[in-house]
């Protein structure tokens, strides 16, 4: 065989085999499709080993996707997904907390989908946004063209912002922000939130326009409610109310995300689509109760969950595919995170960022989904619960914080695992590696000192139900004009 045609085979086999495509992917301008579920862990996905939930449609497509093996996020939602629409550490933006007015992302922070419509793109969030519920905060003035969101943290937290009615329809026929109004919607909210999106998506689809769509469901977050055909299956095994509702919300992700495929197949939309699946923190709910007995739901062996600073709390699913280019299956083990979403999307998009705008903390995933064995240095991640009491902040510097390096986690300031040999976390190896912990350790008291000034929400008062702006909004929306009736499309 001729030398350079065995070369140019080489190559190309080892671009199938690492399951991308030999095609530079820098300014490809992919759409994008971005589903997050909310307090969604490791441990729940049958994929992962979980044998109790079903997830077929997730599994068939963690099969063959780009899976980032060591995704790191923040222990909380509205941290997540500030990291997301900014590029920059949570603590950055002022983003210290869920309440207390602290989930607040900093009005000058050029958004993700500012970014995306600079070059182009239309942008919709469906679902689930908490990053302020100030008009000025809101999605729709932050880059979003359409918006279909619930308030607050969560669907019926009216004591924390949501819309009123909410308290009494749990993630059933929910009152909703559509665009500037103030809607009723028919259904189960994580249906209502994928017909929205895919109603969405098929109009820029007719139209050729390249769109970003971030499908931010507020399941399985609790309270732990699903329609009655996905708990019964657990029911009928023994299982308590809150782990049956919570795994039948899980299975109803899967059906759904399993359409949506399905639909965007059938329109011949997946070729120039790139799909996301990952989650915003560690899974809630990691005991219950199986025919009477407390039983310890499955965790991927992971130590901890939502709201820890242990691996449990911050390492998540995140599995990426677009068919043809990112596809195929392959592992990515290099240490990457929620901050590094913004750079990657802007590269793909080829969006021009301006020249005064936040610091970006995160790096182009680009490099990795090109060729998952590609060079990635080091780096240090940084974690913190952020859950202080109003004025207690400098006390709970060292409680419930991490850092992260590809090898170690140390957890307090004082516990430090190998994770590249104990993922779990069984072993503290502090006293064997004291330069390790004073390293991190001396790291971690110098990012501390560098955030502190950035936290503008830190003081703010603790709202009444009555005080919080959709509150406000929905009282004089209906005494103005009412709440209309509102459904998405039909596709």
């Amino acid at each position: 065989m001729n030398p350079k045609l065995k070369t140019w085979g080489c190559l190309i086999l080892a671009a199938l085999t690492a399951g991308v495509s030999a095609n530079p992917l820098k300014g490809s301008r992919p759409n994008i499709i971005l589903v997050l579920t909310d307090d969604q862990g490791m441990g729940d996905l049958s994929c992962m080993g979980n044998e109790v939930v079903k997830t077929p449609n997730i599994d068939g497509f963690h099969d063959q996707a780009v899976r980032f093996t060591d995704f790191q996020v923040s222990p909380t939602c509205a941290p997540t997904r500030s990291a997301l629409m900014s590029g920059r550490v949570p603590f950055k933006n002022g983003v210290t907390h869920t309440i207390f007015q602290r989930e607040r992302m900093a009005p000058d922070t050029y958004t993700l989908p500012q970014a995306l419509k600079s070059a182009g793109y239309a942008t919709g969030i469906f679902g689930k946004w908490h990053l302020g519920d100030e008009d000025e905060y809101l999605p729709g003035k932050r880059g979003f063209d359409e918006v279909l969101i619930h308030g607050s943290g969560g669907i019926g937290q009216v004591g924390l912002g949501d819309f009123p009615p909410n308290g009494e329809n749990l993630y059933f026929d929910n009152v909703l922000l559509h665009n500037d109004t103030i809607v009723q919607t028919k259904g189960f909210c994580t249906d209502v939130f994928f017909q929205a999106g895919l109603a969405w998506i098929k109009k820029q689809h007719e139209a050729k326009q390249p769109y970003f769509a971030y499908i931010a469901l507020n399941a399985p977050h609790a309270p732990l409610v699903a329609p009655e055909q996905y708990t019964r299956r657990f029911r009928e095994l023994g299982y308590d109310k809150g782990t049956a509702g919570r795994y039948g919300m899980i299975e109803n992700i899967d059906d759904n995300f399993g359409r949506m495929l399905a639909t965007l197949e059938q329109w011949k939309a997946l070729d120039n689509t790139l799909v996301i699946f990952m989650t915003d923190n560690g899974a809630t709910h990691l005991k219950g109760s199986l025919n009477g007995k407390k039983v310890t739901h499955f965790n991927a062996g992971l130590k901890g969950g939502k709201n820890s600073p242990h691996e449990g709390g911050t390492h998540v699913p995140a599995f990426w595919r677009w068919k043809g280019v990112v596809d195929g299956g392959a592992d990515v083990d290099a240490l990457t995170a929620h901050i590094d979403v913004y750079r990657t999307f802007v590269e793909l998009a080829g969006a021009e960022l301006p020249d005064k705008m936040q610091e970006i903390d995160g790096r182009s995933l680009v490099p990795l989904l090109e060729n998952p064995e590609a060079g990635w240095p080091d780096r240090e991640l940084f974690f913190h619960c952020g859950r202080w009491n109003p004025g207690k902040r400098e006390g709970a510097k060292y409680a419930k914080c991490a850092v992260r390096t590809e090898r170690w986690r140390l957890v307090n300031h004082k516990e430090l695992y190998d994770v590249t040999k104990d993922p779990g976390q069984r072993n503290d190896v502090a006293k064997s590696f004291p330069e390790v912990v004073a390293r991190l350790g001396k790291s971690y008291d110098a990012w501390w000192e560098s955030v502190q000034p950035l936290m503008v929400n830190e003081g703010l008062p603790k709202l009444k139900t009555e005080e919080f702006p959709l509150n406000i909004r929905y009282y004089k929306q209906l005494k103005e004009s009412g709440i209309p009736e509102w459904a998405p499309d039909a596709l």
